[in-house]
């Protein structure tokens, strides 16, 4: 069974920051990107954030769009892709906006964090993928069997290192906001790992265009 088809979303800073310093959310995008996000969002079949992204955005993971709901309603798939949320550690708070509505959402952890998670079966589905970690090709896999193509990842940084470092994605989305954080960065989109998208293989850009004052840039692996 073939994996799905990946890609990784992100916005960051000119200098690679996902996020500041400060306790509220950086804003680093614009109304035009966010709708474009969510036109991606429409066109996949799962959407993936890590336990981090979680606590620290309180993300739905929903498609935005009324019109983009009612016509994935009309070509019989959920309003909203399947949620999916990558966590070791299985510590996920309960009240989070991600398990109060909608379909159950998928937790792919460890046999550790299976037993610590407190999240209960009627929000999500927590799948144990080996010991201590998450694997990810045995959580592909599995989506794979449950009927997912294509999976949108939205970050964090630990989990783009994780899928760019296992040469598991296919496609890398990052929108680029005009400023630098400097010493008041905090999240970065990639920590250091030994990623095989090396100068010998690098990605190819398929596209580059300014949103407003952002900047996209798509790549592909070849």
């Amino acid at each position: 069974m073939e994996r799905p088809y990946v890609i990784l979303s992100a916005a960051v800073s000119l200098d690679g920051f996902l996020d500041d310093d400060s306790p509220d959310r950086l804003v680093l995008s614009n109304e035009a990107d966010f709708d474009r996000v969510d036109e991606v969002r429409a066109g996949v079949d799962a959407i993936a954030v890590g336990a981090g992204t979680v606590r620290a955005d309180d993300p739905r993971l929903q498609v935005r769009s009324a019109t983009r709901r009612d016509e994935r309603l009309a070509q019989g798939r959920r309003a909203t892709p399947l949620r999916v949320v990558f966590s070791p550690s299985g510590e996920l708070d309960p009240g989070a906006r991600l398990f109060s509505g909608g379909d159950p959402v998928v937790v792919y952890t460890s046999e550790a964090g299976a037993a610590a998670c407190r999240v209960g079966p009627e929000a999500a589905e927590v799948v144990a993928t080996a010991a201590r970690e998450v694997d990810l090709e045995a959580a592909l896999a599995d989506l794979a069997g449950r009927g997912v193509a294509r999976l949108l990842v939205e970050g964090g940084g630990t989990v783009h290192t994780a899928f760019l470092s296992a040469d598991l994605a296919d496609e890398v989305h990052v929108a680029v906001a005009p400023f630098l954080l400097g010493e008041r960065g905090g999240a970065r989109f990639l920590y250091p790992a030994p990623f095989p998208q090396s100068p010998a293989r690098p990605l190819r850009l398929v596209e580059a265009r300014a949103i407003g004052a952002v900047a996209l840039l798509v790549y592909r692996r070849d």
